[in-house]
């Protein structure tokens, strides 16, 4: 009989929770895991043959093999699943033992989680992981949220297998409750805003420049030695490069152009109107992948309507990479701080007390969205602990007026050869509405009180008015 007791447990042994677990065994702590598929537990077995880890085939076993007070963490998909699992688990479980929830769960019901397993006397960590499969192997960011003291407990054991940036572990606690998934989902947004972006970037680099995949590879590996280094940049360089081994030509060309979703995308938009913040370039991205889901309706389009100047010259050369370069820039950091202006705001509404800084520091390794850039959003957030908007911050301020003209005239091209680029073009408008001291929102009020009387304020003299317009 097996009398070893094990420190961590994982349930869900998929690529993910395979991969996260033998991380853990990795960094010397004896971990555990099952699956309610047979294969995936003998998956786990044979890759971490040799190593301090096991899988079984009952949760009953599981349970029995974990050290008090038991850390299990749940890699399952998100959604019902993880309320059978956490109930299968319950009668099994003591006082004070540890939940996890590994996945991409909505902020929502890991509040309703978080409360119930409170009554239960179940310590639950609702917690957002990034970096992929690889990441989880390797190193991933990791934003836990809920239970301090559970927490305190796995802390050790997730400051050792998250990635590390200047030896600084990508992980710390976010806060109470569902904080940790939601700022997560925040994540998510912003990898949509910058995927579009770069696809935006892509897209005017091949029809406004003639640019081949092979030149754009290059280029995209420089600009990843600079200052738009990133793993979002990196990955699409080798992309661009990558030989289709179907047919003759590069794997790209003959990617359908419909892009899908798992709704963490939207989840941030939603939440963000709810809470009546702006956040146009993540709500653009997620817009073009709906645009995108109609293709048939695109191709039909397409025939209706001529192309818009087709005359229109290629225009080659350092300068259009170098107008793009700073298009995408600008619009990377626009991106990053509509996503931190959410964070700030929810912050407050939802009572999460929120450390801006440190949410910028554990991105910075192991997530999607980690870049060269997210040390520059750090160090403002870590000089101005209630900064909110971090273009108005002496980092930033600066050169997005600088990059103005380049993203002006880098949209003036895309425009005038009918591409898209609502990504970009909704940063542009993002910073210009930002730094307007007057928008043309008094005609709207008047619109609103002319309709419905819906009163207006005065710039002349305090109080609230209502005009009788007709």
């Amino acid at each position: 009989m097996n009398h070893q007791l094990y420190d961590f447990g994982m349930i869900g042994l998929g690529v993910m929770g395979r991969n996260f677990l033998l991380n853990v065994a990795d960094d010397g702590f004896a971990a555990l895991g099952t699956d309610i598929n047979e294969e995936s537990v003998r998956a786990l077995n044979a890759e971490g043959e040799g190593m301090n880890v096991k899988g079984v085939h009952t949760q009953k076993e599981f349970v029995e093999l974990l050290s008090k007070p038991r850390k299990i963490m749940l890699l399952v998909p998100a959604g019902k699943i993880v309320d059978t699992v956490i109930e299968g688990l319950l009668p099994l479980l003591d006082n004070g033992d540890i939940i996890i929830d590994g996945g991409n769960s909505h902020f929502d019901d890991t509040n309703r989680r978080y409360e119930y397993l409170k009554t239960k006397n179940i310590r639950f960590l609702g917690t957002g992981v990034s970096g992929g499969a690889e990441g989880a192997r390797r190193g991933p960011s990791i934003m836990p949220g809920g239970d301090r003291s559970a927490w305190e407990v796995v802390q050790p054991i997730l400051e050792t297998v998250a990635a590390k940036v200047n030896g600084e572990p990508c992980v710390t606690y976010i806060g109470e409750s569902s904080s940790g998934h939601y700022v997560k989902m925040v994540h998510n947004g912003i990898e949509y805003g910058l995927m579009q972006l770069i696809a935006e970037a892509y897209d005017i680099l091949r029809r406004v420049g003639k640019m081949n995949n092979d030149e754009m590879s290059a280029l995209f590996s420089q600009w990843n030695q600079g200052r738009l280094n990133s793993y979002l940049i990196e990955i699409t360089a080798s992309i661009l490069k990558m030989r289709d081994d179907k047919m003759d030509g590069h794997l790209l060309d003959v990617i359908l152009d419909k892009a899908k979703q798992k709704g963490t995308g939207k989840w941030t938009s939603q939440t963000a109107m709810d809470l009546g913040v702006p956040v146009p370039t993540i709500d653009s991205a997620v817009t073009m992948r709906g645009i995108s889901a109609f293709k048939e309706f695109r191709q039909d389009m397409s025939a209706l309507f001529d192309v818009v100047h087709p005359e229109a010259p290629a225009i080659k050369g350092e300068g259009l990479a170098a107008a793009v370069e700073e298009s995408l820039y600008f619009s990377f950091v626009i991106c990053y701080a509509q996503g931190m202006h959410l964070l700030a705001e929810a912050s407050a509404e939802l009572k999460y007390d929120l450390d801006l800084e440190g949410v910028a520091r554990i991105w910075r390794g192991g997530c999607i969205i980690r870049a060269a850039l997210l040390e520059k959003i750090r160090q403002a957030f870590g000089g101005h602990p209630e900064l909110k908007n971090m273009i108005s911050a002496d980092e930033f301020r600066d050169e997005l007026y600088r990059s103005r003209d380049a993203i002006t005239e880098v949209l003036h091209l895309a425009n005038e050869r009918g591409i898209p680029t609502m990504c970009m073009s909704s940063a542009l408008q993002y910073f210009d509405a930002f730094r307007s001291e007057r928008l043309p929102l008094n005609m709207v009020q008047a619109q609103r009180d002319y309709f419905g009387s819906h009163t207006y304020e005065r710039i002349d003299q305090k109080g609230v008015f209502h005009t009788q317009w007709d």
